[in-house]
């Protein structure tokens, strides 16, 4: 089963594609451990997803089934995960309720931007790709922690490193659009 994507074809049915799908499927019952405090759970799902995400790429460089289609498919479940973990963390004031807002918001940005759904393949910045994996660092931080009964690292220490991403998440979406405007 193929599909047309700009001028590129992209096969939907492949064993990255299938890792990727499995971490979407993950994201709701991550979340939903998380919130209702269900430390164990969550963090084995939160393992399941960081594992997936790891293997997705190389798994698609060495089946030689990297497309635009398949990148966008990786983003869009990393953001997706990503933002419903740290929305469930924020219900339980562990984190701002801004932070998984501008995940979401700088996601939608960086697509738009980037011209994926035209096919184009996704471009981040420098800061965009530490904002991401920072984001499930300081979910795994929370969760893991949590899982494990541990005092470090101390609520104060997560959430100031939360504000610390919604500056630099900030920024980065100040950049894209920036660099965005002058391209136009």
């Amino acid at each position: 089963m193929a599909t047309r994507i700009g001028n590129q074809t992209g096969v939907w049915l492949t064993w990255a594609n299938g890792l990727t799908a499995l971490r979407l499927l993950l994201a709701a019952p991550s979340a939903w451990f998380a919130a209702t405090s269900q430390w164990a759970w969550a963090a084995l799902l939160l393992s399941a997803a960081i594992l997936t995400d790891l293997l997705d790429g190389p798994l698609a460089r060495r089946l030689r089934q990297t497309s635009a289609l398949g990148g966008l498919l990786d983003h869009s479940t990393d953001a997706a995960f990503v933002t419903l973990l740290l929305l469930a963390l924020s219900t339980l004031g562990y984190l701002p309720w801004l932070l998984p807002a501008l995940v979401a918001a700088s996601f939608l940005q960086y697509v738009a931007d980037s011209r994926a759904l035209a096919g184009r393949m996704l471009r981040a910045s420098w800061l965009g790709r530490c904002n991401g994996i920072a984001y499930f660092v300081l979910a795994a931080a929370v969760v893991y922690r949590n899982a494990l009964g541990l005092a470090w690292p101390d609520d104060a220490l997560l959430e100031a490193f939360a504000w610390l991403l919604v500056a630099t998440t900030v920024a980065s979406m100040a950049d894209r659009l920036r660099a965005w405007l002058g391209t136009e």
